[in-house]
């Protein structure tokens, strides 16, 4: 309840999603949303005119949106982890916080004692299923944007995508910089052109000019530890401005 009050609260937010996600999805494209949470963006893309795929792991969140989205035949909830290859993997489950519970060992490393993730812990473990990003284009379809936010574990889930996927995002954290160094790297090796930021829930993109893989990972290196997280956007084709 307390994520639903934030996530969904307020009127002026949604707009400020709509305005970003709208340079990435149009009517009928089809979104993955990985790590969906209380599907906040799926509402987003189903406002834009998508038809999504939602994966979300943490038992009691894949029910939410089930019970919020169930009736909504162009949405699909995937109770599942993503990864690098299928199998399965124990979650962490931050029962206060459940927005970063993680499949990250490292991750959860990380966060322990650093400024900004005071009073965060992951107190049960749950054993979920995983599928990779080409399995689940094998069972979905192409989509035309993926959003990744898996707390620590993007890496592990673009190192399952070998397709040619237009646009992505995922989530970066100050704490773990480094791994988002590999992110832009992996997305990079995947024939991504073009890179572009936005920090924290600003819902708006940092650079009027879409960087090229080094110009991004400075701008990722200069950024104070008080940023604290934010998104990183790829594309393969230049966008307007680039």
């Amino acid at each position: 309840m307390r994520s639903l009050g934030i996530y969904y609260g307020r009127g002026a937010r949604r707009g400020d999603m709509d305005r970003l996600y709208r340079q990435f999805v149009r009517p009928n494209d089809l979104v993955f949303d990985i790590g969906a949470h209380v599907g906040d963006r799926i509402a987003s893309f189903r406002r834009l005119g998508a038809r999504v795929v939602a994966v979300e792991p943490q038992p009691a969140l894949a029910r939410t949106l089930k019970l919020l989205y169930g009736r909504d035949r162009l949405v699909v909830v995937e109770a599942l982890a993503v990864g690098r290859a299928a199998g399965s993997v124990d979650l962490k489950v931050n029962l206060d916080n459940p927005t970063v519970s993680s499949a990250s060992d490292a991750f959860i490393k990380a966060a322990r004692g650093a400024p900004g993730w005071e009073g965060q812990h992951w107190t049960k473990t749950v054993a979920v299923p995983v599928t990779t990003l080409d399995d689940l284009i094998d069972r979905q379809g192409l989509p035309s944007f993926i959003k990744l936010d898996v707390e620590g574990f993007e890496v592990e889930v673009l190192n399952g995508l070998t397709r040619p996927v237009p646009t992505l995002s995922f989530e970066f954290t100050t704490i773990q910089r480094e791994l988002a160094e590999e992110g832009i790297e992996r997305c990079a090796a995947l024939g991504f052109l073009f890179f572009n930021a936005a920090l924290g829930e600003s819902q708006a993109l940092v650079h009027s000019q879409w960087q090229d893989a080094q110009g991004i990972a400075n701008w990722l290196a200069a950024l104070p530890m008080a940023a604290n997280s934010g998104d990183i956007y790829a594309r393969r084709t230049s966008p307007s401005g680039a």
